[in-house]
């Protein structure tokens, strides 16, 4: 299955609305922000938001994609290598993660959901060839 005549990537990652909302408010508190899923330990499993340009993307991280109109989902090498067959999306849920996340303060968290990609999408993601990571995509 060949990638669509307009260039458009597979879409791995998305928000529910009620994460989309979320990161309204965020954005209109915090200005732009970013995701980062670094595959620690605990909550450094969760998806994380921060302000974009205050959290730096390591060489090796991949970008999965953009959400909520621009913006963009970054994942660690390592947590890609587990994730990379699945289309995920980020919802909100009740109760304070720990860590740094711009969320923990409004009483929520931000949690993944995944699905295995279908036989189609799996076969896009394949000719699609690799994502872009931290050395060659803008920050």
């Amino acid at each position: 299955m060949a990638a669509p005549a307009d260039g458009a990537r597979l879409e791995r990652v998305r928000l529910t609305e009620e994460a989309d909302r979320l990161i309204g408010t965020l954005t209109e508190v915090h200005g732009p922000v970013m995701f980062h899923q670094s595959g620690g330990c605990c909550d450094g499993s969760a998806p994380m938001c921060y302000p974009r340009g205050e959290f730096r993307v390591g060489a090796s991280d991949v970008l999965l994609g953009t959400v909520a109109d621009g913006v963009p989902f970054w994942m660690s090498a390592d947590q890609y290598t587990y994730w990379q067959h699945t289309h995920l999306t980020v919802d909100v849920v009740p109760g304070r993660g720990s860590g740094f996340s711009l969320e923990a303060p409004e009483g929520v968290r931000f949690l993944l959901r995944s699905r295995l990609f279908t036989d189609e999408e799996a076969e896009r993601a394949a000719a699609e060839g690799p994502l872009p990571t931290g050395e060659s995509a803008p920050q």
